[in-house]
């Protein structure tokens, strides 16, 4: 694509700039040109920055020995703020030539600032907005910043939101379905800038592929100890239905194992709904709770939960490698109970591959708080393992395991 458009003579714009030699350190007290590029496509809508073409759109090159990449993202840290997490920088190189790209997201945190220092007065920091402005970089004016500080703010409401009323649709989605009463865990991963509305969007296949992907995925986690959601949907999972800008994998409308929904929306949002009350009959057994005379409480597996956000987070991964979604993804989760308010008892095993029961000492909540935490855009399979750990252990602590 390089090659292409620099034997086009693609000019320069708000979202591409040429760069033929490597960032240099600022001298004399100058601002930092790498921090400012970097800021203002982060202002206005994201973009490259390739270095190693010349004005004349010839492909010269970079040596790579000299390009310092913590150098430069320490440079990014330093002087742009907020931070800008999702920056990705790389080597591109077809065996003769090597350029080095970065990737700037078009930031949900803008605006971004730069700062520096001038020759006058070096103790004096300054900071400033820069942003693009067709094929240059200019700096914004104080109604240009009040406008972009009040659209950081609309975002963030906007997202907030969003995941509200995916949560909310999932649990009303439950309490209508659910046939006796039971534990749900509730998922939400959204990315902070959605999948492009008429880009092209998964189709049947594709979904069905990314399933079958997320399921054996899942099947083969070395540390799972128990099945995790997928594997019980049968053909449900592998034959996605479809919903609004969704394709729906349900087994919510048939006895089949432990009740599950999963929905990938066109957006790039990824949603799970699974009962973590069932178990297999040869694990039943009476709780401690019930030992004492008390049966009203909904039991909630941690193995269940710990296989259940491992299933959320490899189908959350897996969209967003499909889709390419180069934002990160905003992910929540909850225990909720199918006919309201109502204890929650934690089942946990002493040993790995031991009976679950009731620990005497677990607290006993009729809610529990949801939890949050973030996945980046080129997130490996082992920060995807994290992420799955952080959601399951945040929610069962409220039990006080």
């Amino acid at each position: 694509m390089v090659s292409q458009a620099a034997a086009d003579h693609l000019e320069e714009s708000d979202d591409l700039d040429w760069k033929e030699h490597l960032p240099r350190p600022p001298l004399h007290g100058h601002w930092n040109e790498f921090a400012k590029d970097i800021s203002a496509m982060a202002n206005t809508r994201g973009g490259l920055l390739i270095y190693g073409v010349a004005d004349d759109h010839k492909i010269v090159g970079i040596d790579w020995e000299e390009a310092d990449l913590r150098q430069y993202a320490q440079w990014v840290r330093n002087h742009v703020h907020p931070y800008l997490p999702d920056l990705v920088m790389f080597r591109l190189t077809d065996g003769a030539t090597t350029l080095l790209v970065v990737d700037v997201p078009a930031s949900e945190m803008a605006p971004h600032l730069v700062h520096g220092r001038s020759d006058k007065d070096k103790e004096q920091q300054a900071f400033t907005v820069p942003y693009r402005d067709r094929d240059h970089t200019a700096w914004m004016a104080e109604h240009q910043i009040e406008r972009a500080y009040r659209d950081r703010f609309t975002r963030t409401d906007s997202a907030e939101e969003a995941l509200r009323r995916h949560t909310d649709f999932l649990t009303h989605t439950i309490t209508a379905h659910a046939t006796q009463p039971s534990a749900w865990l509730v998922a939400v991963a959204r990315p902070t800038r959605p999948y492009p509305h008429g880009a092209p969007t998964l189709s049947r296949d594709e979904a069905r592929y990314l399933l079958y992907v997320a399921e054996e995925r899942g099947c083969n986690a070395p540390t799972r100890r128990v099945p995790g959601p997928l594997t019980g949907m049968g053909d449900t999972l592998i034959n996605p239905r479809p919903g609004l800008r969704r394709w729906v994998s349900s087994t919510l409308e048939i006895d089949y194992n432990r009740n599950t929904m999963i929905e990938l929306h066109h957006d790039g949002t990824v949603t799970l709904a699974t009962n973590v009350s069932w178990q297999p009959p040869s694990e039943r057994r009476h709780s401690f709770a019930e030992e004492a005379g008390v049966i009203d409480a909904l039991p909630v597996s941690q193995r269940v939960v710990e296989a259940a956000c491992g299933d959320f987070l490899t189908a959350v991964q897996e969209t967003q490698r499909k889709l390419r979604l180069d934002s990160t993804q905003q992910i929540t989760a909850t225990i909720y109970a199918s006919n309201g308010p109502r204890t929650l008892e934690a089942r946990a095993a002493t040993f790995a591959d031991g009976r679950e029961s009731a620990p005497a000492y677990a607290r006993r909540p009729h809610h529990i708080q949801p939890v949050h935490t973030v996945l980046s855009p080129i997130a490996a399979d082992e920060e995807a393992g994290r992420v799955a750990e952080e959601l399951s252990t945040d929610l069962m602590s409220q039990f006080g395991l």
